[in-house]
């Protein structure tokens, strides 16, 4: 996109003032202006009417630096009274202003570690109607398996990059706006609370992030930066897709002088489709089907050129089948943050946000009793409920020193309280045979399992340029993080006496944490950059992990009170070559060993439990290509290779030593060509490939021979999930200036491609959908 940036200022008195505009005259709020001189700088961030205001320039000859989210930094020297209008050109892949990596405005060209940027163009040429399935065109992403959280329960949802400790429990953290997203009772994502239609870009920083954003951040950080409130504006998105499946996605926002308020929202609902694959289904299966509500609003109040505050509230409402008759989950979660922003008298930047959530989430899960044979015979065997209450808070300040240093230091704290409540149905319970009967199902065994989880962190960091061609990066960051008033409670429910496993009360558990980073980049040349860097990070256990019994398919995983935090160190190298503008090459080489990592061990036949093994080590390379012809076509690339084994099972697990991670394959890539022209139309063709991966710890499961025939395989045994390719396809074309049309394609060819064994369980099939985008904007 052109951004035209128009200035104009003042140096009487030292005051500068200005303001900031887009090309269609549209205020850019939020932008960052700083004012730097040899010895000194000046910083202030553009208000709802795009101005800005820096009360003192620094001595000297100074230089004008504007940065602005998604857009190119911009650099105009100060020489004086005037008016400059200035022109930016759209964007390459290293002018990118980011701010997730190091918590600041920070150019992507001038960051030394692995980022990843997806535009708002970027997510509007993906048919996907999830931001996971947005997301899946990076190859260091992934979710626990390969199911879209259109069909996967939302404990499946956890995010791994890299491959780092794959499960339900993520080991990377996803903000919105700056705030927590993930599950704080199990660390999942729920994918539909992302309000695709609002957002302005994701960023993702793929190498551990501990020193900065501390316990869940330990296998990097996805920030999902929605579009500030802007005047008299709407943006409506109508659309329909195969399998019964209407959504609406809208972002309304106005501004009133010092106010602005938007709200934004998504409904959905879909029949969905089969999980289970086609010879191995039987009559108690059915679709896997979701049905969404989602809505929030953000009230920002700008007091001062120098004072402003938002809050945010939102209310999301999920219920899923879960592609058995009978077996079903439902959420139903109410958050709410809000925080300031302060320009202090010495030009440093003050920060601040709260956030609540309090969450109840039910799932119940039935066993199939004749899975061997016919599909048609099943029994409830739990019924859960988890009320979890969360809150937590950040304050981070910020200032620029002489020009080469931009220091910040702040703390956080997060304190999360939860129970799984769960009724256990024994064996002996009535089978309810297809077509069902009705029965009245009695629990045998009642459980609550639960605790308060706290953490409390201080971080400092320390972004140097020593020379103007090398950017160093110092952070370091202290952890205290505890457990209390846990307890693993267990009762006959025909008595409501205790049983043999009975815990009224669990040990605390404690412990301190420093994780510490260091990296340096090096401009090479204007084409060549080179980077590295070296980092520790860790993880505590979650309240699920620690509590919460659960079952897939036909094997139970245990809890494990007992679990101790993961510990990881780290390192990466990389290097950015562009040979001309309009082309961007990177490679990255990474290499992280976890201690005591948390994971599914087989500890008999269909039953499992979370154990502590050694360690892992998981390295490899990846890559990524953009090649840009002329202003119309985009051509982009990207390979994983990634190796992900366990190198030390620990005193009980020794069996497991060179065994592949379940869920992450050795490779991994996408590719995708786009054509975009206002004139004619927009039209994007995209691939996505995986390899093979294990399924389980052990890497003994399969799928039938018999499945993988039907299914179209040449392969008919194969240890593992066999490898996968997918195309999507997506167009779109403007019909005057408010109204645009588009249709989208997941999974053109209708692959069939594996997931889950036991049964086999097989991914998203082919995804049709078309409508309408309808946008007001007022000036």
């Amino acid at each position: 996109m052109l951004l035209a940036l128009i200035l104009s200022f003042s140096l009487a008195d030292t005051l500068i003032t200005g303001v900031v505009k887009d090309s269609t005259g549209a205020v850019v709020p939020g932008a960052t202006v700083i004012a730097q001189a040899q010895s000194a700088s000046a910083q202030t961030v553009t208000g709802p009417d795009g101005r800005f205001t820096i009360d003192k320039a620094p001595d000297g000859a100074a230089t004008l630096i504007v940065r602005a989210g998604g857009f190119a930094e911009k650099r105009q020297p100060l020489s004086g009274p005037s008016e400059i209008e200035v022109v930016l050109s759209p964007a390459s892949f290293l002018e990118t202003v980011t701010v997730t990596p190091t918590r600041t405005e920070q150019r992507l060209g001038d960051i030394p570690a692995s980022v990843r940027v997806l535009t708002s163009d970027e997510i509007k040429a993906s048919p996907a109607v999830m931001a996971d399935d947005v997301l899946r065109q990076i190859p260091t992403f992934s979710l626990f398996r390969r199911s879209s959280s259109l069909s996967s329960h939302p404990t499946n949802q956890g995010v791994s990059l890299r491959g780092i400790g794959p499960s339900g429990q993520s080991r990377t953290l996803v903000l919105l706006d700056g705030v927590p997203f993930n599950d704080p009772f199990g660390g999942w994502v729920y994918w539909t609370r992302v309000p695709l239609v609002s957002v302005d870009r994701i960023e993702m920083s793929e190498d551990t992030n501990s020193s900065l954003y501390g316990n869940y951040a330990m296998g990097g950080v996805i920030n999902i930066i929605t579009s500030r409130a802007t005047r008299q504006t709407i943006e409506v998105k109508p659309q329909y897709g195969n399998r019964n499946s209407p959504k609406v996605d809208f972002f309304a926002s106005d501004r009133w002088n010092r106010v602005g308020v938007a709200v934004e929202g998504s409904f959905f609902n879909t029949d969905g489709f089969p999980i289970v694959a086609a010879r191995e289904r039987g009559p108690i299966d059915n679709n896997a089907d979701v049905d969404y509500r989602n809505v929030s609003a953000k009230l920002e109040y700008t007091a001062t050129d120098r004072l402003n505050a938002f809050f945010r509230g939102g209310y999301f409402t999920e219920n899923r089948n879960n592609a058995k008759i009978g077996e079903v989950n439902d959420t139903r979660w109410t958050s709410a943050n809000g925080g300031v922003r302060l320009r202090l008298p010495d030009e440093s930047d003050l920060q601040a946000h709260v956030f609540v959530d309090v969450e109840k989430f039910h799932s119940t899960f039935l066993a199939v009793t004749n899975s061997a044979t016919t599909r048609n015979l099943v029994r409830l065997s739990t019924d859960g409920r988890v009320p979890t209450n969360g809150v937590g808070g950040m304050v981070q300040w910020s200032k620029s020193i002489r020009g080469s240093h931009v220091f910040s230091t702040g703390g956080d704290w997060r304190w999360v309280d939860g129970d799984s409540q769960e009724d256990s149905y024994g064996a002996a319970t009535p089978t309810v045979i297809v077509p069902p009967v009705t029965i009245q199902p009695v629990p045998t065994v009642q459980r609550v399992g639960g605790g308060t989880q706290q953490s409390l962190g201080a971080f400092a960091q320390d972004v140097f340029t020593p020379a103007s061609k090398l950017v160093v990066t110092l952070s370091a960051r202290v952890d205290r993080w505890r457990i209390y008033d846990s307890h693993s409670l267990e009762t006959t429910a025909a008595t409501g006496l205790p049983t043999a496993n009975n815990r009224p009360s669990l040990p605390d558990k404690d412990d301190t944490v420093v994780s510490p980073r260091v990296a340096a980049l090096y401009h090479v040349s204007d084409r060549v950059t080179g980077w590295g860097a070296l980092s520790s990070g860790f993880r505590a256990p979650t309240l699920t992990e620690l509590y919460r019994q659960f079952s897939v398919a036909a094997v139970v995983t245990r809890p494990n009170n007992q679990l101790g935090p993961e510990r990881l160190v780290g390192g990466e190298a990389g290097i950015t070559v562009a040979p001309a503008r309009n082309v961007t090459v990177r490679a990255t080489w990474f290499d992280n060993r976890v201690r005591n990592p948390i994971s599914n061990v087989t500890i008999g036949v269909n039953l499992q439990q979370k154990q502590n093994l050694g360690r892992t080590r998981i390295w490899g390379i990846q890559s990524d290509v953009e090649y840009r012809i002329g202003s119309s076509w985009r051509l982009s690339g990207a390979y994983l290779y990634d190796q992900a084994k366990v190198t030390d099972g620990g005193i009980t697990n020794a069996a497991l030593v060179g065994k592949f991670l379940p869920q992450v394959p050795k490779h991994r890539g996408s590719a995708q060509v786009a054509y975009s022209n206002a004139k004619y139309a927009n039209v994007a063709l995209g691939v996505q490939f995986s390899g093979l991966q294990f399924n389980d710890d052990l890497n003994v499961n399969f799928v039938p021979a018999a499945t993988l025939t039907e299914a179209g395989y040449s392969t008919s045994t194969l240890v593992g999930l066999p490898k996968y390719a997918v195309v999507d396809l997506t167009a779109s074309r403007d019909i005057g200036p408010n109204l645009q049309v588009f249709f989208g394609v997941q999974n053109l060819f209708d692959q069939v491609y594996f997931v889950q064994t036991n049964p086999s369980t097989i991914g998203t099939p082919r995804l049709v959908n078309g409508g309408v985008r309808i946008r007001w904007s007022g000036r």
